[in-house]
Order: structure tokens, then C-alpha cells, then sequence
């Protein structure tokens, strides 16, 4: 089965917030997640990722981007470590979320040296079909369930559900 990049988007942001991640740290690894299947990384660093919530990489990597961001304004390029924390590849797909062309100038294990030039604006990534990561997807539909009002008669009372009169 394949999925749109759109439809991974949503299904990891939903995962990620069931997941315990908060809405803007759990929406920028949606992004991430879309661009990294996308260009066939390994699929295992989502789930890991995934697994280590409240903490790891969905958590920190939004923050060291937002730092290289803020270190770079004002400069036309810039070149700082970002501390990988064992995910080279997640962090390359989280740094190709970023508005302005980035570029990994050195790799290691732990960090990436990677250069944010602000006067070049990021290509659009065109947007394919993703297969062939069967089990992360049904992790993420697994957490992606968290997120859903409960089936009961009291979450219908206080308004959950399209009720009898909902004909949209």
C-alpha cells in the first residue's frame, strides 16, 4: 500500500501528539516525518523517535533549529554544530523543513556542522508516494488512535460526533 506525503504529514503529527509531543513540536515532526520517508530514509528513526517521547529528538530537534535560525539572522551564511543525539538522518529531514537552504558540511555520529545561507530561499519538494514502511505506519495509526474522543454516551452528550441532525 502506498500513502500520499500529505497523508504521512497528518498520521505522524496525530501519532506524535498520542504519543505525549505538543502540538507544534508533534506538527514540525509531521513534516519531518513526510520528508524523510519521502526520500526513502530508514524508517526505523521515526519510530525510535516515536518510542522515546516525551523526550528525544521530536522534542529537541525543533529547538536546535530554531537556534540555528536565531544564530544565523543577520548573517548571510552561518555554520553550527547541532548535536544529531544519535539520528543523523532524522535531523537532515527536520533541517530539510527549514525555509532557507541548509547544508550539512560535516557529519558525524553525535553532530552535523551544518551552514543555513538566509539569502536562498528552499526548493518546494514535490510531493510523491511513500511505500514499503508497513510497520512504522501502523505504529503511528496505533498512536494516532490516542488522539480520538472516546466511544461512549457521555463524549456524545458533551458534543463528540456528528450527532443525527449532521448532514454536511
Amino acid at each position: 500500500m502506498s500513502w500520499s506525503r500529505a497523508e504521512v504529514l497528518a498520521l505522524a503529527t496525530k501519532a506524535a501528539r498520542g504519543a505525549g509531543a505538543p502540538p507544534a513540536q508533534a506538527a514540525h515532526f509531521g513534516r519531518a516525518a513526510a520528508i524523510h520517508l519521502g526520500q526513502g530514509r530508514d524508517a526505523a528513526a521515526l519510530g525510535q523517535a516515536l518510542d522515546a517521547l516525551p523526550a528525544g529528538a521530536i522534542m529537541h530537534m525543533p529547538v536546535q533549529l530554531q537556534e540555528l535560525l536565531l544564530a544565523a539572522h543577520g548573517t548571510v551564511r552561518h555554520t553550527l554544530e547541532i548535536p544529531t543525539g544519535g539520528q543523523p538522518s532524522l535531523l537532515q529531514s527536520y533541517l530539510e523543513t527549514l525555509p532557507h537552504v541548509t547544508e550539512v558540511e560535516a557529519a558525524q555520529e553525535d553532530s552535523l556542522d551544518v551552514t543555513v545561507d538566509t539569502t536562498i530561499s528552499a526548493p518546494a519538494l514535490t510531493l510523491g508516494r511513500v511505500e514499503g514502511c508497513a510497520a512504522l505506519l501502523a505504529q503511528m495509526t496505533v498512536l494516532a488512535a490516542r488522539t480520538f474522543v472516546p466511544d461512549s454516551e457521555a463524549s456524545r452528550r458533551a458534543g463528540a460526533g456528528a450527532g443525527t441532525s449532521d448532514n454536511d
